[in-house]
């Protein structure tokens, strides 16, 4: 256990206290959570440069630091689900998480057959990330009503649900050639 995978484990430590948070019946607890999830955010920016700066880069890290991001980023989108319940979240939020089910499974099978780079994280994912994180902060931080934030927030949500979309048909189309080849095998 060094000090990036320890600031792993606190990011999936933070969730609980995060949804805590998100239900306390204060008007500063909307603030409240989205700070924690957004200092959760930059804890995974964090981790991944002191893993690289200080050379200690492990398998349980590489294992968890994407296990971590999922769960904050779900937990995140199934109580915004809950809070806003519409269209403009429901949807980006179900192709998402349907998503990332997917490219995990697909890494998965890649890694098994021995072909995990053809499916590594792109730039594109980069930009994905931004957009859903900042998306996340401002619809955590407030309340339901459609104000110019939450308008800001949904819009840079399908922002995110598009580049994500992208970024799937990017895996699917590096991981076609070995689906088709395993497909014919059988």
């Amino acid at each position: 256990m060094n000090i990036p995978n320890l600031i792993t484990v606190l990011r999936v430590v933070l969730i609980p206290i995060f949804i805590l948070l998100f239900y306390l019946p204060y008007q500063w607890s909307y603030m409240a959570a989205s700070s924690v999830f957004a200092f959760a955010a930059a804890t995974d920016w964090l981790d991944g440069y002191l893993a690289r700066r200080l050379e200690q880069s492990t398998p349980f890290g590489a294992f968890l630091d994407p296990v971590a991001d999922k769960l904050m980023v779900a937990v995140a989108l199934v109580l915004l689900v809950q809070e806003h319940g519409n269209f403009w979240l429901t949807f980006p939020a179900v192709v998402i998480i349907g998503r990332e089910i997917v490219v995990s499974a697909l890494r998965e099978w890649m890694a098994e057959i021995g072909a995990r780079a053809q499916v590594a994280v792109s730039k594109m994912g980069k930009w994905k990330t931004a957009a859903q994180m900042l998306a996340l902060v401002i619809l955590l931080a407030n309340p339901s009503d459609l104000s110019f934030w939450v308008v800001v927030g949904y819009a840079l949500l399908m922002v995110a649900a598009g580049l994500t979309l992208w970024s799937m048909v990017q895996y699917l189309r590096a991981a076609w050639p070995h689906l088709r080849i395993n497909g014919e095998n059988k």
